[in-house]
């Protein structure tokens, strides 16, 4: 069962995550039912004789599977260009972060408040603790608060990199002379990892992602400790 559970999703921390895997399910629900349809209909061949030699066309049946397959994408296209168009929106965000990639760690800044850098190594193993995750921890973890819109600005400094966090449904290319964007709004309380997807060199590996996410009141409180 453990193993079962690797092979899936992580447990969605966006309204946007939510809406993937539901469209996810929607679909493989669709495979299945067209596989085992075909396999039924191979078998029942393969099993029976009965087929008509003479027959030369039947325009009902064109018809039918004709218009069953095109149903069929309907009902995969709609759910599909709705998840694209929200991926997309951004509405008045309240806080922007700026995330920059160089070979291979991550910087980042917070221009909203006053003007917060920091760069956020992997932490080397040796250093880790007994509850900390290797190749997944880092020394500058981002924090921001959650059910609060937030825009990340991604670029690079070197060559592409991939700002990516599966929890949150997010993946944004950091291109070298272009800023992307993209909306996250965290619905709960937790700490969220994620890598560079992009082979970005020796070292892609080694430029994880972490995201604490807080109430307003920590948050404002990090802020101010900041130094």
């Amino acid at each position: 069962m453990a193993l079962w559970n690797m092979m899936g999703f992580q447990d969605p921390a966006t309204p946007i995550m939510e809406q993937l895997i539901m469209f996810h399910d929607h679909t493989m629900m669709i495979i299945i039912m067209i596989t085992a349809g075909v396999l039924y209909m191979i078998s029942t061949l393969v099993v029976n004789k009965l087929i008509n030699r003479n027959i030369l066309e039947s325009q009902l049946l064109e018809l039918v599977w004709t218009i069953m397959p095109a149903l069929m994408l309907i009902t995969i296209a709609l759910p599909s260009l709705k998840i694209l168009y929200l991926l997309e929106e951004i509405n008045k965000p309240m806080i922007s972060i700026k995330a920059i990639g160089h070979q291979w760690y991550w910087s980042y800044e917070l221009s909203d408040f006053k003007n917060i850098e920091f760069d956020s190594y992997m932490k080397n193993t040796n250093n880790l603790g007994d509850s900390e995750f290797r190749l997944l921890e880092v020394d500058n973890r981002i924090v921001l608060p959650f059910n609060t819109k937030t825009r990340i600005l991604v670029t690079s400094l070197d060559v592409i990199h991939s700002w990516t966090v599966p929890a949150l449904g997010i993946k944004i290319d950091g291109t070298p002379g272009r800023i992307n964007q993209g909306s996250i709004m965290m619905t709960r309380p937790g700490v969220y990892y994620g890598q560079c997807s992009e082979i970005c060199g020796a070292n892609h590996s080694f430029m994880p992602i972490m995201i604490e996410s807080v109430n307003m009141k920590s948050f404002m409180m990090w802020i101010k400790n900041f130094s």
